[in-house]
């Protein structure tokens, strides 16, 4: 079964409608999705602005990246004392 996947402005949409005084149960029928999922949803959502959450995408990709390069420069300097110590 296919997972779907949606944007963080329909996710936005969804709980301002939970909001607006929709349950949860009748988001999770009408989307096709289940009920945890909006719950999760919620605590990572909860509050935002569609801008908020785009802006929030952006920084962890940023995130990311800047792990991975950390990670390439640890793993260099760590090959240059080895060959220092001349363990080569």
């Amino acid at each position: 079964m296919k997972r779907k996947r949606y944007t963080e402005e329909k996710i936005i949409s969804m709980l301002k409608q939970h909001e607006g005084g929709r349950t949860m149960v009748e988001l999770a029928r009408e989307h096709g999705i289940a009920e945890n999922t909006l719950y999760r949803c919620k605590s990572k959502y909860g509050g935002m602005e569609v801008s908020e959450a785009k802006r929030l995408r952006e920084l962890q990709a940023e995130n990311r990246r800047l792990k991975h390069l950390l990670g390439e420069a640890e793993l260099d300097k760590a090959a240059m004392k080895e060959i220092i110590e001349g363990k080569w």
